[in-house]
Order: structure tokens, then sequence, then C-alpha cells
């Protein structure tokens, strides 16, 4: 106390002191902290802070404070102050959701454990969210991705990003870890939990395959997917690749899913993938679980003899369709 100090002044400072010991005792028996608002005097002007107090190291310390200002700044604070002069303007609610659904179903936490890297940058997994978000709002190349995600709230959740972290070698530096077995293990992992937590509807399941070309180079023999076969936007000339996809009726969620030779025809196709799928699908349910009552869905082009006779032996209920010619 300075020898200025009145003795009023120095009676308010003594229970100002006291209170605060007294708030701190209660504090660290409840295990909370205590908020005060603080008053501190320098070159004569009164400042004030909002502080956080709580026990540490068997004392009452102050763990966090805010400037606040002086007074009148306090008051200008509550009626509003002036009109702001500029304003930005981010993706909020698509986002959010998409982030919320993200964290629900674990996806850093699951791809993380299946791709571990040191504590250096962002994870494959947040990587891996970034990329997927972006595709479900907007696509946009990784050159241009953080362009896309500084305008979004996506930012307060990784904080850790920027604009060379979201450069388009980083992305194909950790897009590179996660290899065939290792999407199709984070695949199963999201899909069992997803199926349990929300209790999808297998009872139903629709079953399609199609095609994409590509501007792949024929002399390009590293790539043995991209091959020239038949497509329905006369492309015949480009290199394709196939994909087939299974579905449930209920929410269209994908279940099982391949990529094959662009030259394969689908009927052709059909029996490797019912194969596959059954597998996924028993392994999915588990060993002591019995499948669930399911009906195929597919179409015309997948129809043979030897097709229909695997799904009697795999014991599938089906619905599909027939040419003009086959009804006779």
């Amino acid at each position: 106390l300075g020898p200025k100090t009145s003795r009023r002044q120095t009676l308010a400072i003594v229970v100002r002191e006291h209170l605060l010991v007294a708030l701190c005792l209660a504090t660290w028996h409840g295990g909370g902290t205590v908020e005060r608002l603080e008053a501190k005097q320098v070159n004569g002007h009164t400042y004030y802070y909002y502080s956080k107090w709580a026990r540490k190291d068997g004392r009452c310390r102050r763990i966090w404070q805010k400037y606040l200002g002086k007074l009148e700044d306090i008051v200008q604070a509550v009626e509003g102050g002036p009109p702001p002069r500029c304003a930005e303007v981010f993706q909020w609610g698509l986002p959010e959701s998409l982030w919320n659904e993200a964290c629900r179903a674990q996806l850093i936490q699951v791809t993380d454990r299946q791709c571990p890297k040191r504590k250096q940058g962002l994870s494959v997994g947040q990587y891996l969210v970034i990329a997927a978000i972006n595709r479900a709002i907007c696509p946009k190349s990784k050159r241009s991705m953080w362009d896309w995600f500084s305008q979004t709230t996506l930012l307060r959740h990784i904080p850790d990003a920027s604009e060379p972290t979201l450069s388009s070698q980083r992305f194909w530096d950790h897009m590179d870890r996660i290899d065939a077995d290792t999407a199709t293990a984070i695949w199963k992992t999201l899909l069992r939990d997803a199926a349990d937590r929300e209790q999808v509807d297998l009872s139903s399941i629709s079953y399609d395959g199609t095609n994409f070309y590509t501007f792949i180079d024929t002399f390009n023999l590293r790539c043995e997917l991209a091959r020239r076969g038949k497509n329905k936007q006369g492309r015949g000339n480009l290199r394709q690749v196939s994909y087939a996809l299974f579905c449930c009726a209920d929410g269209h969620l994908p279940l099982f899913y391949d990529v094959y030779e662009g030259h394969r025809n689908d009927a052709k196709q059909f029996p490797r993938m019912l194969r596959r799928f059954d597998a996924f699908f028993r392994e999915l349910a588990g060993p002591d679980a019995s499948l669930p009552d399911t009906t195929l869905v597919f179409d015309k082009g997948n129809n043979s003899e030897d097709n229909f006779r695997l799904i009697d032996k795999l014991k599938l209920k089906f619905v599909g369709s027939v040419k003009l010619d086959q009804h006779r």
C-alpha cells in the first residue's frame, strides 16, 4: 500500500482480498473456478479486467484474464459502439453440419488409427475430412483448397491449417498413405458404426455399375484399370474406368464399392461383385450374427442364367427387369 492510501481504501482492499481468498477456498473444495471483475490503478487511471481464479499448486492463482478497458470503454461496448467499417462473410451452415457429422462418425480418429504419423502439421484424417467436406459443398482443385477453406468456419475447428499446409503437394503426400487395403479398413469401420448408430434398414439393396472416361495416354502402361470400352457418352476412343456400387434404399447409404477394368462386360462383372459383396456383408454382420432378409435390385444388363443361379445359391431375393425381346 502506498503512503497516500486512506484508511477506507485500505479497508476496502483488505476486504476484497479476504473475499477472494474465501472464494478460492470454496472453489478448491467445489472443484471449480472463480470469475471476477478487477480494477487496476495505473498513473491515476482505472482500468478493468475480467479474470478467472482457481486453486493451483496449493494457492489461489489467476489462470486467465481479459482486458476490458476504462469504464467508458465498457459502457460504449454495452451500448453497441460505432458501426463496423467492414465485415467478412464466412460459409457457416453447411460446413458446420458436415463437420458435426464427421465428428459423429469419428472420421479423423478412425483414419489416423489406420494411417499414423508423427505429430507434425495436420494429420491424414484432417486432410481427408477437409477434402470430403469440400467435395460435398463445392468441389475445388487441391491448388484452390485454401481459397475455399479460409472462407468457411472450418478454420475454427482446424486452426493449424494454412495456405502452405493445404497445398496440392501436401494433400497428395498424405493421400499416398491410404492404399486400397487401408481405405477398405477405414470404410468397414465407418460403415459398421454408422449402421449400428443409425439403425439402417438393410432389407432393400440396389446395385448398379457405371464408367467414366479419362484422358490417360494410350502409352501409359502404369494404369491397368483404364481400358477402352463401350460407354453412353460415345467416347469409345478414350480409356475408361468402371465403377460398381451397392447402396441401401434407406437413406441411399453406400455399402460396398469396387473399381475394375473399363472393358469388362456388366454381366461378367456382376458375379464377381456379388461374391465380394456377400463376403463383405457377412463380415459386416459379424461371425455370430445372422444376415438380414435382403432383396437385391438390379437392372437387365446383369441378366444371365449363371448369375441367377448364383443369386439362388446366396439365398438372395431379387427384383430385376428384362428386355422387350425376352417377353415371350
